[in-house]
């Protein structure tokens, strides 16, 4: 009981006069994930009218197509397969012949645990599994999912919608454990939609807080969500894999992410970060800084000629609030963040500001220590005489000038 490779020139040519049953897919859409095989006519010459559309009998020709597995069923159990593209004709005296196509070696294992042990009888049926990737599975949140994001530094919740996708890793699997048995029975296709799908999506929501939480702690921001496809489906295939690849032989292969609907106290969060950024990354420059205050200032001169109180109160009021504002910008600048990014504005106003504080003595001159500066034998300013200069000592052996306090030459060591 098995199927062998068929020559395409003996299918197109002498097959049609003959009478055998030639299987085909039937209708196999964007989401179908499971199709009965149906009978079709040799260019209308076939006059085979003795078995149902879906029962072979031996020497049938079985047609299959690209990223599909076709399986050969006996009384619920498998019996054959083959997952390469190609006609094959249904030989019952010849052993499986076991077609592995895309999955190579591994997939027996799998077929060794549920064929067919028995006497092929004489209905046997034809059923193809979709390989391709089952695309648009509509997914949504009902409740609010929770995300720390470390550049707002809060906890936001939000609402999440999309799609996502999945593909058949383990064909085996996927027909004992996710087919339903009235499908097979009754020769029916399954589409991966609607109420049947209703488990897996509840599935998939729940563990997308799991996957979330590793985004989050991958460092993430959460409104990069959308372009970030690939490491959500990475990230679902870790969470799921052991309900829906290990047991259930298929995985997920995309997840595509709309923009979240955020909490209203979430969106208010948002809000305030990306306002204070705007605020922060525009006085970094010194230009802006000096802009911002002459706004202010010219707001507030403007607002003194209006004011009930007297305009002086309103200027001393403006007063003081410019020194408060340049405190504040004082302490910006002085940030440590800041510093290291404007190091180049921030040295030359001080080197200018430190600049007249140190006047150099001229030629001949000396500084007071009250800080005047003079050219005569007293202070201009406090009458203080020119202090005297130094008495210079010299080592009565080498000759080396001493300085004050010194009791032995430090060149030769001589005792002063």
């Amino acid at each position: 009981m098995g199927i062998i490779r068929a020559a395409i020139n003996a299918v197109r040519g002498g097959l049609a006069d003959t009478w055998l049953e030639v299987i085909e897919p039937s209708d196999i859409g964007e989401q179908t994930v499971f199709a009965p095989g149906q009978l079709i006519t040799q260019n209308g010459k076939s006059q085979n009218k003795k078995g149902s559309s879906n029962i072979v009998s031996n020497g049938s020709i079985i047609h299959v197509y690209d990223e599909q597995m076709m399986i050969l069923v006996d009384g619920g159990k498998i019996v054959d397969y083959t997952a390469e593209p190609g006609y094959f004709k249904v030989d019952n005296s010849s052993m499986p012949s076991l077609f592995n196509g895309q999955f190579g070696d591994s997939i027996k294992e799998s077929f060794k645990r549920i064929m067919y042990g028995g006497v092929p009888s004489q209905s046997q049926h034809v059923f193809y599994i979709n390989l391709k990737e089952i695309k648009n599975l509509k997914f949504g949140t009902t409740n609010p999912v929770q995300y720390y994001d470390s550049f707002y530094e809060a906890e936001l919740f939000m609402k999440l919608h999309g799609s996502y996708s999945i593909k058949i890793t383990d064909p085996f699997k996927f027909y004992q454990q996710v087919i339903p048995t009235a499908n097979v029975t009754g020769n029916k296709k399954l589409d991966f939609s609607g109420e049947f799908i209703r488990q897996y999506n509840e599935e998939f929501v729940t563990e997308l807080g799991s996957a979330f939480n590793q985004y989050s702690a991958d460092g993430n921001r959460i409104s990069f969500i959308t372009s970030k496809a690939k490491e959500m489906a990475k990230y679902m295939r870790d969470a799921l894999d052991d309900d829906w690849n290990e047991a259930r032989g298929f995985e997920v292969f995309r997840v595509s992410m709309a923009m979240p609907s955020y909490s209203d106290e979430s969106q208010k969060i948002i809000n305030e970060r990306a306002a204070m950024g705007a605020s922060v990354s525009f006085l970094r420059d010194g230009a802006n800084q000096q802009a911002y205050m002459a706004k202010n200032i010219a707001e507030g001169i403007n607002a003194a000629g209006h004011n009930e109180g007297g305009a002086m109160n309103a200027f001393l009021g403006m007063g003081m609030a410019q020194n408060m504002g340049g405190n504040v910008l004082g302490g910006y600048m002085q940030n440590p963040q800041y510093v290291s990014q404007n190091q180049g504005y921030q040295q030359q106003p001080q080197q200018q500001q430190q600049a007249p504080q140190q006047q150099a003595a001229p030629a001949g001159g000396w500084t007071c220590s009250c800080g005047a500066v003079n050219s005569g034998k007293f202070c201009s300013e406090c009458g203080s005489p020119k202090p005297a200069a130094p008495k210079k000592r010299f080592c009565g052996n080498c000759g080396a000038q001493l300085t004050e306090g010194q009791k032995f030459c430090p060149e030769c060591g001589t005792k002063q």
